[in-house]
């Protein structure tokens, strides 16, 4: 847990900076949103290509793998004076994410306790929420506050990281190694039969919640700047923890619910929240602006952790890694596109405007979501055979 929260921290750091780069280096809102979607491209391709080599290789060996690629992100972005090396940076942090997803992920979910039966699925699912939250308020205090403002937070997150992948050489290993490494390079996305009916409803909810977080990346510096005349990197980072510590809290929520009751309720709340964040971002209220995007959060948690648990269900250790790599795919996924979109648009559209279209984009998912949830089948295990797998995790998706 703390070798994932370490990575997200990383990835996070930027964040505050983007106003520096901005202001000091003529980088523009599509340039920033450039490398949104540099990252989350990254992420994606090593999703697709990498995603299930952990259950070859041993999660011990891809996590380190995953931890040296965003440490080797972390000191080319010490010297961001120009676009290419901020793109080259977050392209290496998010091959690094992207194998940290299914990896570390897959090493929670291994070596959970049986009970909470919803803890494995809420730690896997936030732990990348708690490390973005904790690197953007660290990055923008630093920034603020500390000397060497444009360095020192990577500094500090590549130490991080290289602890982490000391605390991970001395963990058991928890997926021995197996032939078909290479094999398994071979892009394929899965998650097991007896869930696939999950699987619209999930998309649904982590392309809209993981673009909301991309929006909050990409066009939140400046539209704190631009529309709420606040230019404090610290409070910058405050402003994207408000959107990513509420889903922490949230999520235990959901584990009171079943999983589509809890996927109901949070991406309704995550709908209110929208909804107070065009209307702050309209009338130019700070204040509201970071309660919506508190609410926002909180449903965010809910849905991502409930629609997680839903995958997870009656899930063995060979599922994990594969079923890990399809949420990830469809969260980065909907970091991406919109990203990629809306940079483009932000040529031609104002912020106020481009804040509208992901609302739409809230509402769209939200209204699936309410009309389409559903549970696992419980009656389906024993058609899927291997009750007897010691790997096994149990039922995930009753509270």
């Amino acid at each position: 847990m703390v070798s994932l929260v370490a990575s997200f921290a990383a990835t996070a750091a930027p964040i505050p900076l983007f106003n520096t780069y901005r202001a000091e280096d003529g980088f523009t809102n599509a340039s920033i949103s450039l490398a949104v979607v540099t990252y989350s491209v990254g992420t994606i391709a090593t999703l697709l290509v990498l995603g299930r080599l952990s259950n070859h290789l041993g999660r011990r060996l891809t996590a380190i793998a995953s931890l040296g690629l965003l440490l080797l992100g972390c000191l080319l972005l010490l010297n961001v004076y120009d676009l290419g090396t901020l793109l080259a940076g977050r392209l290496l942090m998010g091959v690094g994410a992207g194998l940290a997803s299914s990896s570390l992920t897959s090493y929670i979910v291994d070596t959970a306790p049986n009970r909470p039966e919803w803890l494995a699925s809420v730690a896997s699912s936030q732990g990348p929420m708690l490390g973005l939250t904790l690197g953007a308020i660290a990055s923008g205090a630093l920034v603020q506050f500390a000397p060497w403002p444009r360095e020192l937070i990577y500094l500090v997150c590549a130490g991080l990281l290289v602890l982490a992948a000391a605390l991970i050489v001395i963990s058991p290993e928890t997926a021995k190694s197996t032939p078909g490494a290479w094999r398994s390079l071979i892009p394929r996305v899965r998650v097991p039969a007896r869930v696939k009916h999950l699987l619209p409803v999930a998309a649904a909810v982590f392309l809209a919640t993981w673009a909301t977080g991309a929006f909050y990346q990409a066009f939140m510096p400046a539209l704190v700047a631009d529309q709420l005349h606040t230019y404090s990197p610290l409070f910058l980072g405050l402003v994207f923890a408000a959107y990513m510590a509420p889903s922490v809290l949230g999520a235990p929520v959901g584990g009171r619910f079943t999983s589509a009751a809890a996927q109901r309720i949070g991406m309704t709340i995550f709908l209110a929240g929208w909804i107070g964040i065009v209307a702050a971002i309209s009338i130019g209220t700070l204040a509201l602006f970071i309660a919506a995007t508190v609410v926002a959060g909180a449903g965010q948690g809910i849905a991502i952790s409930a629609a997680t648990r839903g995958l997870l269900y009656d899930s063995t250790l060979a599922d994990r890694a594969p079923t890990f790599s399809t949420i990830y795919l469809l969260c980065y996924s909907g970091a991406a596109f919109p990203s990629l979109i809306s940079g483009q648009l932000s040529n031609a559209f104002s912020l106020p405007q481009i804040a509208l279209g992901y609302g739409g984009l809230a509402i769209v998912a939200t209204l699936f979501t309410v009309l389409a949830a559903r549970n696992p089948h419980p009656d389906t295990i024993s058609t899927v055979g291997n009750h007897d797998d010691p790997h096994r995790h149990p039922d995930l998706t009753r509270p």
